[in-house]
């Protein structure tokens, strides 16, 4: 959580808190908190309803994510259709990257917020057209501590870490690498240059955090990894509408 920045603050709350969060601090936080879990539950039974599979994107800035899109979307032209919610800070370039590749995507600018709430992408859902996608995608804002711990509505967390960040980050980052349920190693294209990186200790920090998660080399430039990514998204969105059969709801494990 973000103790410090104050960011899981509301907009309209300016008063300044203490760098060390007193218990009031703490309460509101909570209550934010649980705000945006109902929020983000309404998000999931409304994508539910539609037959529609979230996927939640997150990663440190410029670890893939929006050429992953890129990739995935020629991969799987004509059998799974897809939109884009995309978030960044101040900008819309993402958001036009993808437009231009043909790949439906809807803009969330943050301003300030290092991260994605429930109520923002409950924005963004009346903007799309869900009845024309099986699955939509959300892009969070490239961060690797605040986006882990707010529910959107997701069903699946996706998690990146680009070869030139270091193979340690899972154990630098638990909350973030615990969240996942599926850890993709991007940019491996690289791996011959950075001889520093080793896949096999990335996974080993993973397993350290008891997290299960799937682990697959990728790069969305030379296309190594993306027949097993693909498939796994074949596989989630399988999961999914046979949950959807029972009437169960479903949020990552993390939420």
């Amino acid at each position: 959580m973000c103790l410090d920045c104050g960011c899981q603050l509301a907009p309209a709350l300016t008063r300044d808190f203490p760098r060390s969060p007193s218990s009031e601090t703490n309460t509101i936080m909570r209550d934010l908190l649980a705000d945006n879990d109902a929020l983000a539950q309404r998000n999931r039974d409304y994508l539910d309803a539609r037959g529609v599979v979230a996927i939640n994107l997150m990663s440190s800035p410029g670890a893939g994510k929006t050429a992953l899109l890129e990739a995935t979307a020629a991969a799987l032209q004509g059998e799974i259709n897809f939109a884009v919610i995309e978030g960044d800070l101040a900008t819309d370039n993402d958001t036009q990257r993808l437009r231009a590749r043909g790949i439906a995507a809807q803009q969330i600018t943050t301003g300030s917020a290092c991260h994605l709430d429930a109520g923002m992408v409950s924005a963004a859902l009346d903007e799309i057209d869900l009845n024309r996608i099986e699955l939509l995608f959300i892009e969070n804002v490239g961060n690797l501590v605040c986006p882990a711990s707010f529910d959107l509505g997701q069903h699946r967390n996706v998690v990146l870490l680009s070869t030139p960040e270091g193979d340690d980050k899972p154990a630098k980052y638990p909350v973030m690498f615990r969240a996942a349920d599926i850890l993709l190693l991007s940019k491996a294209d690289l791996l011959p240059l950075l001889g520093d990186f080793d896949p096999a200790r990335a996974e080993r920090c993973l397993r350290d955090l008891a997290n299960p998660a799937p682990v697959i080399t990728l790069s969305a430039r030379s296309g190594t990894g993306l027949r097993e990514w693909c498939d796994w998204l074949r596989a989630a969105l399988g999961a999914e509408a046979l949950r959807a059969s029972g009437s169960k709801t479903n949020a990552p494990a993390s939420t």
